[in-house]
């Protein structure tokens, strides 16, 4: 498990930069300030979580089964939060409306602050 975890930070910290340039270069002329703004939200937010699932891949003092859960509620908070924050940025250029989508991005935060408290609890428990 820890070689998946390490992997997918890794990448998700690797679309980060990548979705980051094409946010700071690529969006200026397609979307509002408020769009980039936006969007670079939803990057950093990613780039956050991956870095702590490539922290979470080294650490001994978490159970298997904690890491796991810890994991996945970050995994599936950055695909939903970030995911649906680049959907609805883009979704003009797209030439579609995505609007209704919007609820995806706080059910995406709560499993990252879940993903969070998930941690924390399993830290208070390392004897």
């Amino acid at each position: 498990m820890n070689k998946t975890i390490l992997i997918t930070g890794t990448v998700a910290a690797l679309l980060a930069v990548v979705l980051g340039a094409f946010g700071a270069h690529g969006l200026e002329k397609l979307v509002d300030a408020g769009g980039i703004d936006s969007f670079v939200t939803g990057v950093r937010y990613q780039m956050y979580h991956a870095i702590v699932c490539l922290v979470l891949g080294t650490m001994t003092l978490l159970s298997e089964t904690s890491k796991k859960r810890i994991f996945y509620f970050f995994l599936s908070g950055m695909i939903l939060f970030s995911g649906s924050i680049y959907l609805l940025v883009i979704d003009e250029v797209l030439g579609i409306s995505l609007s209704a989508i919007g609820f995806i991005t706080p059910l995406g935060g709560l499993l990252l602050i879940l993903g969070w408290i998930f941690f924390l609890i399993a830290l208070i428990r390392v004897k």
